[in-house]
């Protein structure tokens, strides 16, 4: 199947999960023999094509070298990179000659149209993350109800959607009006053999952060939906003695926590490292006795695979798809999300029965070697090509849709 990607992140951009998401899964689709394209952004000192890994990439230069953190200004930026994406879309139509175009979320709304209208191919997007699950089901403001409505857009254009888990996907079709038998499940994956972690750097790990004491590791993006301020208020409940938390990552929302954290800092409970390299990263999470993932609103939760991929117990808020990584709590430990005390409770109980959480790092391996497979995924995922490609020629989405206007209430 000849296959378009168009995705805003792709080595070597990379701002999260999405990017190494589309990453991983062009090239099993490649390796399973599929004539796979990308479009993407254009960064300082990348060729506009090449080939990489059976990948064919085709890059488009933004309106400025790097995007902007700013809201306002990140709206604006991705309009000016998705408008010289579109300008593109006929010579990238002809390169490709897409059999399908896969979007990945809002970023790409304009781009991904006129893609699939110059190729005469279905749309299918991939939603990644919503705007409305990142406010707790509240859209205000311009930026959020812009960034709301694209999405309404794209997955209304779009002849199949996919979700990442079965919250997201009753998110999705909640928010956008979507047939339920329109929205596929299809979940992010992990190459376990990538997470391979030398024992010399383990230890190394632990002699920094924690060389007699019990070790927690949160990483991540510091912002208030990922949780870290209930963790910061769950150490001192903690009933296990000598517990270091090391809180990995950046973010808009770092300040605030290192200031409510400040005591806790002082005291050496906690420790704030801001961006690690990967390797340093991973020999952190390798090194710890939990991972936490205490997030508000989480799609996915990826850093769960990746403590299981380091045989870590990993300790999640019962939100968005963590559930469905931890199975319900059989390959981790579950928790109401927002609760200091149940989350403490959740960190006790992985630290103190270290059998039990040995049977639940065994459990999540099961499901690492099994369901997050990338080849399974590429192979669930281009069988929601098929579906599309087959429905297309009898119930074909319109070339344009308008977002209706947002109501003044919770959306979910």
């Amino acid at each position: 199947m000849r296959i378009l990607h168009v995705s805003w992140e792709y080595p070597p951009v990379l701002y999260g999960g999405l990017g190494r998401h589309v990453h991983a899964l062009a090239q099993e689709q490649a390796r399973e023999g599929h004539d796979v394209t990308v479009l993407t952004q254009l960064p300082p000192g990348a060729t506009e094509t090449e080939v990489a890994n059976g990948v064919r990439i085709i890059r488009i230069s933004p309106p400025q070298p790097e995007a902007p953190r700013e809201p306002t200004a990140l709206v604006e930026w991705v309009t000016g990179l998705n408008f010289a994406m579109a300008a593109a879309a006929p010579r990238v139509a002809e390169i490709a000659r897409p059999e399908i175009v896969h979007a990945h979320d809002w970023v790409v709304t304009g781009a991904a149209n006129a893609v699939r209208l110059a190729a005469g191919a279905p749309l299918v997007t991939t939603i990644h993350a919503t705007e409305a699950g990142r406010h707790q089901g509240w859209i205000h403001g311009t930026v959020s109800t812009t960034i709301h409505q694209r999405e309404f857009t794209l997955t209304n254009l779009s002849q199949r959607v996919i979700t990442c888990s079965r919250r997201m996907r009753d998110a999705a079709i909640t928010l956008f009006g979507l047939a339920p038998a329109d929205v596929d499940i299809v979940p992010n994956g992990i190459n376990v053999q990538e997470w391979a972690v030398d024992e010399a750097d383990v230890e190394a790990a632990r002699r920094q952060w924690a060389a007699n004491e019990n070790l927690a590791v949160f990483v991540g993006r510091l912002e208030w939906e990922k949780g870290v301020q209930t963790l910061i208020d769950a150490m001192p409940l903690l009933a296990t003695p000598n517990v270091h938390l090391v809180i990995a990552g950046t973010g808009s929302y770092e300040a605030a926590l290192v200031e409510q954290a400040r005591d806790l800092i002082d005291s050496g409970v906690i420790t704030v490292t801001g961006w690690l390299p990967a390797h340093d990263l991973h020999a952190l999470q390798a090194a710890a006795d939990v991972i936490v993932v205490p997030s508000r609103y989480e799609p996915f939760g990826l850093v769960a695979l990746e403590a299981g991929a380091l045989d870590v117990p990993v300790v999640v808020a019962n939100t968005g798809g963590l559930s469905d990584v931890v199975d319900n709590g059989s390959a981790g430990f579950r928790l109401e999300s927002g609760s200091p005390p149940a989350l403490a409770r959740a960190m006790d109980q992985a630290l103190g029965d270290r059998a039990d959480s040995a049977h639940r790092v065994g459990r999540m391996r099961e499901r690492l070697e099994t369901i997050y497979r990338w080849d399974t995924i590429a192979r669930s995922t281009v069988e929601t090509y098929a579906r599309a490609i087959n429905e297309a020629q009898t119930f074909p989405r319109p070339d344009a849709v308008d977002a209706p206007a947002i109501p003044d209430r919770n959306l979910l």
